[in-house]
C-alpha cells in the first residue's frame, strides 16, 4: 500500500457493502445519457449518506477509472453497473473540501476539481437586477468568465435561459459532449451557471440546451467576448487577463486623454467624422491575389487608417459594425456575437491597439452599434431555449418585415440588462468615443414600414414603442453619466421631438442625431441639371427651418452609395469637369453648414463605383489629377473648418447662422455668414450652382474690413477652373442684403467660396 493509494481495509469492505446497497440509478443514468437531468447537482458532487457517511458521484463518460485525490488520501470511486457513473461513500471525517478527481482515460490521465462539490458563486443580487432591467455590467455576472475555485483557475460559464428544461456546457473541452457538464438551475432568475477547471482560454464552446418540447438546441454565448470566425459558429473562451480584468475597476483614460475626448465630441467642437468599412478601406493585394480576403488586421488600420485620417483631417472614425456578425454581406448590421469585437482583422488586444492609436493621435473613435434587431441564425439568440425569450412572439412586434430580422422584446428586464450592459462594455472595456445607434427611427415605432393591422398599439392606443423609448433613455442616461465626454449619436429618420434632449427633459438622451431631412433633400437638389435647380431652390434651404431643433450631423454615409444609388460624383449632373466642380461645390456647401460632418470612406477623392464591401476602395484613381484635387479639397476643408470656430462653435444655436440671401433661385446662388462666439469672428459663404460664373457678384458683409478669399472650391489646386482669382476684397460702405456693408466678387461656376475679414 503506497503513500498515493491509501485505502484501509476495514474501510474498503464497509465501502464495499454499503456501495452494494446504494439504490437503482437506472432511471439517473439514463437522464444524463440523453443529457435530460434538469438537476444534475443535486445528485452528483458530495451528499450525506448517513451521519457518518458521505456519497459521492460523478458522471464521467469515456472514463475507465476514477479517484478520490486528497492530500493524503487516493481512493477508487466503484463503477456502477458498466455506466459512466461512478460512486464513492467517504465517512464524513474524511472529506477533504479541496479533493480533486484523478481521472484516468485510455490515453490520458487528468486531475481536475469536481464542477458538482463546488457551491454556486452567482451573485444573486446581480440577478435580480438583471431580471429587473438595471443591471448596467451584466457582462461580468453572465457568459464565460476565469476564477478561482477551490485553489483551482477555471472558468465559470453563466447562461440565462429560463425556459429550458436542462442546459450544458459543450466544447473542446470536453469533446462537445452534452452529457459531461450539465448546468445548475437558479429558478429565481432563471440562469444556469457551472464552473469547469480544465477550460482553456481559446478553445470553443456553446451551450446545449433542451426546450420544454424537447427540441434539442445548441447555442452561442450571448455574452461572449470572443467568437469563432464564420462559417464556424462557436464561443470562444477568452484569455484569462481579459475577464480578470472586466471585473476590477478599468484603469480607463489618463486624465490628458479624458480631457481630449471631452473636448473633442463637445457641441462648440469641430467634429468631422470619416465612416469606414474595415473590411474595404484598403485590402492586401498579394493576398486577395491568392483567394485570401486580404482584410487589413487591427494593427495594420492602426498602422495605415489612423495616419491617413489624421493627414486628411477628420476629427473623428466611425466603424461600422465590428461586433461578431456571420454575413459578410450585412456588413455588420446583423451580429450574433454583441460582445465580441470581429475575429476577421484580429484579437481583442488587436482591436484594442487601434483604439489606442486612436487616442495617440487625438482622433475620436465611433463603433456602430445595434440594438434594434438581430439575425435568426440558429446559433444566435431566436428562439434561444426554445421559447421567444429575447424577441417578441408575436411577429407584429417580434419580427422585422425589410430586414427579415427579429426584433428585441424591450419589455423584458433581461433584455434591457443585455442591451444596456452591451452599450456600456464597449465603453467600459476599450474607451472608445462613442456609439452610433443604428435604425433607431424602426425602434421607436411599432408601425415602422407596416401596414394596417400588422401592427400592436401600446396600452395607450399609439404607436410608439413605449419600452424600446425607455431602453434608449436609459443606454444613453448611464453611458454619459459613467463615461463623461463621450458622444451617443442617433440614425433617426422622422420628427421624433427631443432626440437630443436630456432625458430629464422628456427628451431620449442622445447627444447627436444624424440630420436625414438635409441628407435626402441636398442630394436631391445636387442630382438636378442646374437648368431646373431654380424650380427646387428650397430644398437647399429648408434644413435651416428646423438646423437648431436637434444636434445635428450631416451625414454623407455609405447608404447613399449603395444598391443602384450611384456613387457621390456619379450622383452629381453633367460632363465629367461639371460632376467634379458639382461634388467639390456641395462639398464645400455642406462644410460651412450648421452641423457636425460625416463622409463615407472613398467620397473624399471621389470613388466613381458604388462600394462593395468585397472590394477596397479604388486607390489608384488618385493618380487622376481630378481625383486627387479632391482629396485635396477634403483635407483643406477640414483644416479650415477646424480652425475656423465661425464653423462649429454655434452650430446649435440660431444667432450662429445669417441668411444674406436664400431668395435667389433664379441664379441659384446660396450666400449666409457664420458666426463665432466671439461675434466679431465670421465667415461668408457664397455658393454659386450653376455653371455660369457670375461678374462682379455683390455680396452683403458684417464688417467694415476689408475681406478675402480663404477659400474657393473652383481652385487650380483643387482641379478647378480657377476663374478670375481674386487677392482681395475691397469693402464698400454699401448696405447689402441686410447688413451695412458689401463687397463685390467673382463668382466661380459651380462653386463654393468663403470669405473672411482682412485684419488691419
Amino acid at each position: 500500500m503506497t503513500d498515493t493509494l491509501l485505502m484501509a481495509d476495514q474501510e474498503k469492505q464497509d465501502g464495499d457493502k454499503i456501495q452494494a446497497n446504494i439504490g437503482d440509478y437506472s432511471a439517473q443514468i439514463t437522464a444524463f445519457e440523453q443529457a435530460v437531468f434538469a438537476d444534475p447537482f443535486a445528485f452528483l458532487g458530495v451528499h450525506s449518506y448517513n451521519e457518518l457517511s458521505v456519497i459521492l458521484r460523478v458522471y464521467i463518460p469515456g472514463a475507465e477509472q476514477v479517484f478520490y485525490q486528497s492530500e493524503h488520501k487516493k481512493i477508487a470511486y466503484q463503477r456502477y453497473k458498466g455506466s459512466a457513473l461512478f460512486t464513492l461513500i467517504l465517512k464524513k471525517s474524511n472529506l477533504q473540501k479541496n479533493y480533486l478527481l484523478c481521472i484516468v482515460y485510455p490515453l490520458i490521465t487528468v486531475q481536475e476539481t469536481d464542477s458538482y462539490s463546488l457551491a454556486s458563486t452567482l451573485d444573486e443580487q446581480a440577478m435580480y437586477l438583471f431580471s429587473e432591467g438595471a443591471l448596467a455590467h451584466a457582462y461580468q455576472h453572465l457568459g464565460a468568465h476565469w476564477q478561482s475555485q477551490n485553489n483551482t483557475s477555471g472558468v465559470r460559464f453563466t447562461v440565462w435561459a429560463p425556459n429550458a428544461q436542462c442546459v450544458s456546457v459543450i466544447g473542446d473541452f470536453n469533446h462537445w459532449n452534452a452529457t459531461r457538464h450539465l448546468m445548475r438551475k437558479h429558478p429565481s432568475s432563471g440562469v444556469w451557471e457551472i464552473f469547469i477547471c480544465n477550460a482553456q482560454a481559446g478553445q470553443g464552446y456553446k451551450f446545449s440546451l433542451l426546450s420544454q418540447d424537447g427540441q434539442r438546441l445548441e447555442k452561442a454565448d450571448p455574452f461572449a467576448f470572443v467568437m469563432q470566425m464564420s462559417p464556424a459558429t462557436a464561443s470562444v473562451i477568452a484569455e484569462q487577463d481579459f475577464t480578470t480584468q472586466l471585473n476590477r475597476q478599468h484603469k480607463g483614460l489618463t486624465a490628458t486623454q479624458a480631457q481630449e475626448r471631452l473636448l473633442r465630441n463637445a457641441i462648440d467642437r469641430p467634429i468631422s467624422i470619416y465612416e469606414v468599412h474595415a473590411g474595404s478601406w484598403q485590402r492586401n493585394s498579394e493576398q486577395v491575389a491568392k483567394g485570401e480576403s486580404g482584410y487589413l488586421s487591427y494593427q495594420e488600420l492602426a498602422e495605415k487608417l489612423v495616419p491617413y485620417v489624421k493627414n486628411m483631417g477628420f476629427t473623428h472614425i466611425q466603424l461600422m459594425p465590428i461586433s461578431e456578425f456571420p454575413f459578410d454581406g450585412s456588413w455588420g448590421y446583423q451580429p450574433i456575437g454583441m460582445f465580441a469585437p470581429t475575429r476577421r482583422f484580429g484579437s481583442i488586444a488587436d482591436f484594442q491597439q487601434l483604439v489606442d492609436a486612436c487616442h495617440q493621435q487625438n482622433i475620436g473613435l465611433l463603433i456602430d452599434w445595434v440594438p434594434g434587431h438581430f439575425p435568426s441564425d440558429v446559433h444566435g439568440l431566436a428562439k434561444f431555449d426554445g421559447s421567444h425569450l429575447f424577441e417578441h412572439a408575436d411577429k407584429r412586434q417580434g419580427f422585422h418585415p425589410d430586414w427579415q430580422t427579429h426584433i428585441y422584446n424591450y419589455d423584458r428586464g433581461e433584455v434591457k440588462s443585455f442591451l444596456i450592459s452591451n452599450a456600456m462594455y464597449w465603453f467600459d472595456r476599450f474607451d472608445i468615443d462613442g456609439l452610433r445607434v443604428d435604425a433607431v427611427a424602426s425602434m421607436l415605432y411599432l408601425d415602422y414600414s407596416r401596414a394596417d393591422g400588422q401592427w400592436l398599439a401600446n396600452k395607450y392606443g399609439g404607436r410608439e414603442n413605449l419600452a424600446a423609448i425607455e431602453l434608449l433613455k436609459q443606454v444613453n442616461l448611464r453611458c454619459y453619466q459613467q463615461h463623461p465626454g463621450i458622444m451617443m449619436a442617433a440614425e433617426e429618420s422622422t420628427a421624433w421631438p427631443g432626440v437630443t434632449q436630456y432625458t430629464e427633459h422628456g427628451g431620449l438622451g442622445f447627444g447627436y442625431k444624424w440630420n436625414m431631412g438635409w441628407m435626402n433633400d441636398s442630394l436631391s437638389y445636387m442630382t438636378r441639371d442646374p437648368l431646373y435647380r431654380s424650380h427646387h431652390h428650397n430644398e437647399m434651404t429648408f434644413s435651416l427651418m428646423y438646423a437648431y431643433s436637434e444636434n445635428f450631423i450631416l451625414p454623407l454615409s455609405h447608404d447613399e452609395v449603395v444598391h443602384g444609388k450611384g456613387s457621390l460624383l456619379n450622383k452629381m449632373p453633367g460632363d465629367d469637369w461639371q460632376k467634379f466642380a458639382n461634388l467639390r461645390a456641395y462639398f464645400a456647401l455642406m462644410w460651412a453648414h450648421p452641423g457636425k460632418k460625416l463622409l463615407f470612406m472613398g467620397g473624399e477623392f471621389a470613388q466613381r463605383n458604388e462600394w462593395h464591401h468585397d472590394h477596397s476602395l479604388d486607390w489608384h484613381l488618385l493618380e487622376d489629377r481630378a481625383h486627387q484635387g479632391m482629396q485635396d479639397l477634403i483635407k483643406q476643408l477640414n483644416g479650415l473648418y477646424c480652425q475656423s470656430p465661425a464653423l462649429y462653435e454655434l452650430d446649435d444655436k440660431p444667432f450662429g447662422f445669417q441668411w444674406l440671401d436664400e431668395n435667389n433661385a433664379q441664379q441659384s446662388i446660396f450666400s449666409f455668414i457664420r458666426f463665432a462666439k466671439d461675434l466679431t469672428e465670421h465667415v461668408v459663404v457664397v455658393s454659386n450652382m450653376t455653371p455660369n460664373p457670375v461678374q462682379e457678384f455683390r455680396v452683403g458683409v458684417p464688417s467694415h474690413h476689408d475681406y478675402r478669399v480663404i477659400f474657393n472650391s473652383d481652385a487650380e489646386k483643387f482641379a478647378g477652373s480657377d476663374f478670375n482669382q481674386q487677392q482681395t476684397l475691397v469693402n464698400h460702405d454699401m448696405p447689402w442684403q441686410g447688413v451695412e456693408h458689401s463687397v463685390c466678387l467673382q463668382l466661380p461656376p459651380l462653386a463654393t467660396v468663403y470669405l473672411a475679414k482682412v485684419e488691419q
